[in-house]
């Protein structure tokens, strides 16, 4: 059974952003997506402990905390290391996808260039997620 997601997306180009809603809407899913510029305004939103995601979903490229200081300050936290992290970014530079999976990320998804196949990939990745067994925070 499908089940709706508590989302953090995290993406500093707000096109990006509106094309991530705009799929949710296409496709008729109820996720709740919380979103954050980039990775300390992220950290801020776990710090406070009101919503922890089911999932979170990030680019790698982004100012101030970048993705993969993202991923290494939040898998060490005890409390959110097992939150499962899922890179869609424009990279990919075999470094940064070693890097994400050393770490511990639960998937490396490239940005597609024609919106077709983007709506498909973001479609399996939801899919996939909403029936699979969670840890509940």
């Amino acid at each position: 059974m499908t089940k709706s997601l508590n989302i953090l997306l995290i993406e500093d180009d707000a096109i990006e952003v509106m094309k991530f809603n705009r799929v949710l809407k296409t496709l008729d899913l109820n996720h709740k997506i919380i979103e954050a510029n980039n990775g300390e305004e992220a950290l801020n939103i776990l710090k406070v402990k009101e919503f922890i995601p089911d999932i979170v979903i990030l680019d790698l490229n982004m100012p101030k905390i970048n993705g993969i200081e993202f991923l290494g300050i939040l898998k060490e936290d005890d409390y959110l290391k097992y939150i499962p992290a899922i890179i869609l970014t424009t990279s990919n530079n075999h470094k940064d996808v070693l890097e994400c999976y050393k770490i511990g990320i639960a998937g490396y998804v490239l940005k597609p260039l024609k919106y077709d196949d983007y709506v498909e990939r973001i479609r399996k990745i939801l899919e996939y997620w909403s029936t699979n067994e969670l840890i509940s925070q």
